[in-house]
């Protein structure tokens, strides 16, 4: 990549900046002597979280932050999987005897246990992911609220439910909600907090157990909100952890399980799915976006380009609901863009374990040189770059500037697919059907943004719009955090939803219990089979015209 090839000017590369500092010329994001992820992750921490994992080999995780090891960790072979799940099983038949509101309010002490000992969660996050610590908290922010939610709505949700029966008044209808028995869990990187323990609460409420597969590049995140909600009252057998390669662990974990849920790439996601439809159990699957923001003629461009940085480079891009794509109507494209770049440009990138630097790191290797080629790929087929595209090794072995792409075409592929960095490409659009038209045109469908003056038309277009969320006037926290409404994705972004009612009863097996009085369901009273086909012709009549469902 040559500067010769931007569009824009790009300034030369600043002299080495000392960790946890912005580029040269900026504030120190983090003051001198500040904390390292040598001093919060201890051998003695490590290996008090890791004592719950069942597992007979060992492996290291690394912090992103540095490159340098950051623990040992066990590592599990597909015996100790079977073994995590037999230990599930057996705790499990006991944890669903307890009352359903005992076990949300296991959630409601976690909740403020969380909220208090939040400083202890947000250094391991940081370590283990790299991101600024304000991303960190959002995972904080999006555990309480689904721990308050399901610890005060869970038993509303679980609770037996009365229907019409066929025979009004003669046939008594109950709905049940069972536990399915045992969740193999297999959560992500990105959000290790959010993403383990998050998708978890909803399952112990239910009344099951989980075996839970964290990447093993934050299972100690994982693993501290495993201790915390122990402490809240959850019995520790009902929560077994092992750690492996995916490839290993993965398989192991579906074949074992009752149920599947499963967050990170749809290429995993199929296959995880595959295995899950071979055994006949159910399956949800938060999968990969290629999300759009829209930014109608008439939206207030200075709100739009502060939410747009925040809904591209939060957590470095690196958030399956975060915006890759930009569609600005013509009209206001130059006035957006200048606030937007002035904006990504003054990001300050930092490693300090502290609140102040605006964006962290991405989390390995491999993301690394996914932004890289994407970036690369789109500048030699002739896309400029409005600001960023360069790593940045002085900050961190990670670090990559935020980037805004213009001019990127089809054949880039960065185009289409999901780059999971903070890298966006912007497009300028004449009218809002073909703003639809464009934001639309992908087989992902997650999440996505709209932004107007007029809220009416925005919740118009954001009904035309094919995701399982639509932000108006924000980028993806509005939706996200509305803990009592669906959340997921469609076409390629998955299957199932978390949060709400859809979030806890997909954990549950229907069970319908239909009590019969006075009369059967079938000739009775001397009638014979002429006599009460007629009989039942009539009262089928009689029920459509008294308007009952």
């Amino acid at each position: 990549m040559t500067d010769s090839a931007h569009t824009a000017p790009v300034a030369a590369a600043p002299a080495p900046a000392a960790a946890g500092h912005p580029p040269a010329g900026g504030n120190p994001v983090a003051p001198p002597g500040s904390r390292t992820p040598a001093d919060v992750v201890t051998p003695a921490l490590a290996a008090r979280l890791t004592r719950p994992v069942v597992g007979s080999g060992s492996t290291v995780s690394r912090t992103p932050l540095t490159g340098l090891q950051l623990a040992e960790l066990p590592e599990s072979t597909p015996d100790d999987v079977a073994t995590a799940f037999a230990r599930a099983r057996e705790a499990q038949q006991h944890w669903a005897t307890v009352p359903v509101s005992a076990r949300a309010a296991v959630l409601l002490r976690f909740h403020d246990l969380l909220l208090e000992r939040q400083s202890e969660v947000l250094d391991l996050i940081q370590a283990e992911t790299g991101k600024a610590r304000l991303h960190a908290h959002e995972e904080v922010q999006a555990v309480a609220v689904g721990a308050r939610h399901y610890g005060r709505r869970g038993p509303a949700y679980l609770r037996p439910k009365g229907h019409a029966g066929v025979l009004p008044v003669l046939t008594k209808v109950t709905e049940l909600r069972h536990p399915r028995g045992v969740v193999g869990q297999i959560a992500p990187w990105n959000y290790p907090l959010e993403l383990s323990v998050g998708d978890a609460l909803p399952a112990f409420v239910a009344g099951n157990a989980v075996v839970m597969k964290p990447d093993t590049g934050t299972a100690l995140t994982a693993l501290w909100a495993r201790e915390l909600l122990v402490e809240a009252g959850l019995p520790e057998e009902v929560w077994q952890v092992v750690i492996g390669d995916g490839p290993v662990v993965g398989p192991a974990l579906v074949e074992h399980a009752d149920y599947v849920s499963f967050t990170g790439s749809t290429r995993t996601g199929r296959e995880v799915a595959q295995g899950a439809a071979a055994r006949l159990i159910g399956s949800s699957l938060e999968l990969g976006g290629k999300n759009a923001m829209l930014v109608l003629h008439d939206a207030d461009v200075e709100k739009a380009a502060a939410g747009a940085v925040r809904g591209c480079f939060s957590s470095a891009g690196q958030l399956c609901i975060s915006i890759e794509r930009l569609y600005v109507h013509e009209s206001v494209a130059d006035a957006f863009l200048e606030r937007f770049t002035a904006r990504a440009k003054a990001l300050r990138l930092g490693t300090g374990l502290a609140y102040g630097a605006d964006m962290g790191s991405l989390a390995s290797q491999r993301q690394l040189d996914a932004v890289v080629r994407h970036v690369e790929d789109a500048v030699a087929q002739g896309a400029g770059v409005l600001a960023g595209g360069r790593p940045r090794p002085d900050v961190g072995p990670f670090f990559y500037e935020p980037t805004v792409l213009d001019g990127v075409k089809p054949s880039m592929a960065v185009c289409g697919e999901e780059t999971f960095g903070p890298v966006v490409s912007v497009y300028r659009f004449r009218d809002e059907d073909e703003a639809v038209a464009l934001a639309n045109a992908t087989p992902y469908g997650l999440n996505a943004s709209v932004w107007t003056a007029d809220g009416r038309r925005g919740r118009a277009v954001a009904a035309r719009l094919r995701t399982g969320t639509v932000n108006v006037n924000e980028a993806y926290a509005a939706a996200y955090g509305s803990a009592r409404a669906p959340m997921g994705g469609m076409g390629e972004s998955g299957l199932g939803r978390r949060h709400g009612s859809e979030g806890i009863l997909k954990y549950t097996e229907a069970q319908t219990v239909a009590h019969q009085r006075v009369v059967p369901l079938a000739p009775a009273f001397g009638l014979d089979d002429a006599k009460y086909a007629e009989v039942m012709t009539r009262g089928l009549r009689l029920l459509k015209a008294l308007r009952l469902r």
